[in-house]
Parts: C-alpha cells; sequence; structure tokens
C-alpha cells in the first residue's frame, strides 16, 4: 500500500509509524528539532483523524519521542500511556533549527540537501538550536537501529508496535527497518499525522504503506 491508499489493519505483526501533527513551524517549512512547539488547531484534528484510522489496530508496546507535539499526538490517538523514548526524538538539527531550508541554502551559496550536507554546513549559532552543533546523520542512524531492534522483539513475539515521532526521525527508521544507506531517506517524503505500515514479507522486513493520510 501507498500513499493515498486505505489502511487495512494486517494479519502479521506490524510497526506502525505516526508523525506528529501539525505545528507553527511544519507549516511555514522551518527545521523544528529539539525546539518544543505545540500541535497548532489544525495539528490537533490532524491526530484525532489518525487516531480513527489506527483504532482497528491492537497495539502490544506503544512508543513515542519525548518533545510536546509527538506526546501530545500520543494522547490523541488513545494512547496516552505511550513510553517516552529518547531514541524518537528529531533529528538535533543544531545551527539549522527553526530555519528553512531555503534560508540556509542562502547561507552556504548551494541547494540544502539534509540528508547529504547534514547540519553541521553551519556554526553554531545561540540563536539557532542553543549553540548545539546538531547531531550527524550517522548518529541519527543508530538511534534508530536501536528503536527497530527492540521493537523487531515484540513483533517477533506476534505483537503490533506503534511509534509516534518526526518527520526525518521516521524517514531514517525506514531505512534502518529495510537495512538501506540513512541517505535515502531523502526520498521517502512523510507529512504531518501521517501513518507508516513496516512488516515482513517472505521473511524480509518490508514497508507495507508510507505516508498514508490521516483520512484513510
Amino acid at each position: 500500500m501507498l500513499g493515498g491508499m486505505p489502511l487495512v489493519p494486517s494479519k502479521d505483526p506490524q510497526l506502525v509509524l505516526l508523525r506528529h501533527g501539525e505545528t507553527a513551524w511544519s507549516a511555514s517549512g522551518q527545521h523544528t528539532g529539539r525546539t518544543d512547539l505545540p500541535l497548532t488547531d489544525a495539528g490537533v484534528e490532524q491526530a484525532r483523524t489518525a487516531g480513527h484510522a489506527l483504532a482497528g489496530i491492537t497495539f502490544t508496546a506503544v512508543y513515542a519521542s519525548p518533545l510536546e507535539r509527538a506526546r501530545h499526538t500520543a494522547e490523541l490517538v488513545g494512547h496516552p500511556d505511550a513510553v517516552a523514548d529518547p531514541d524518537l526524538a528529531e533529528w538535533d538539527y543544531g545551527p539549522v533549527d527553526g530555519r528553512t531550508s531555503a534560508d540556509v541554502s542562502e547561507a552556504i551559496g548551494h541547494e540544502f540537501q539534509i540528508f547529504e550536507d547534514g547540519v553541521r554546513v553551519l556554526s553554531p549559532d545561540p540563536a539557532h538550536g542553543d549553540g548545539r552543533p546538531g547531531e550527524l546523520l550517522a548518529d541519527v542512524a543508530a538511534r534508530a537501529r536501536r528503536f527497530v531492534e527492540r521493537a523487531d522483539t515484540t513483533l517477533q513475539a506476534g505483537g503490533n508496535v506503534l511509534a509516534v515521532a518526526h518527520g526525518h526521525l521516521l524517514r531514517v527508521l525506514a531505512t534502518a527497518w529495510i537495512g538501506v544507506d540513512p541517505r535515502y531517506a531523502a526520498r521517502l517524503e512523510l507529512g504531518t499525522a501521517a501513518i507508516c505500515q513496516l512488516g515482513y514479507g517472505h521473511d524480509l522486513r518490508t514497508i507495507e504503506g508510507w505516508n498514508l493520510p490521516p483520512h484513510v
């Protein structure tokens, strides 16, 4: 199943990914890493709608990023007891935090591609990311792999897992699931409150549904 097609509960265990609902910065195209923004009113409605789409799936384990926008989304889809997992926090963008891709492109003199350039193309800036240098993509991928292996233990035992987190982190997590270079995440678009289904086919890890809109 690809974007736009209906979400259908599977008879086999699944790792379901849910991006948080809209925030002010996701709406404006600003990179939102560790800046802890709340959901907009539209984001709240998106999350509630996603909850209806997920209502037919029983989850053995539910995890959420510790950031407010993800925790609130987990609550709105019916999982206020989601386990806060720091490995699901968004990429620490450091000096890119709060900036648009156009802003960064202008500063570096070429089109900014975060999965190729990384976030350390800019010097640490107290006004963006509190002066932190930001994470390397390899560090984000390592966190994603840790989570995938923990989730896989539950799936192998027959249970479904829900992970509520962030756009770039979840895209990298999908690459970890299927065992490809994390830079491939650039090819995986993911909208706010979109749902993804990861599972197994012929004993291989597969992407069964990607970027499914919350109205499915």
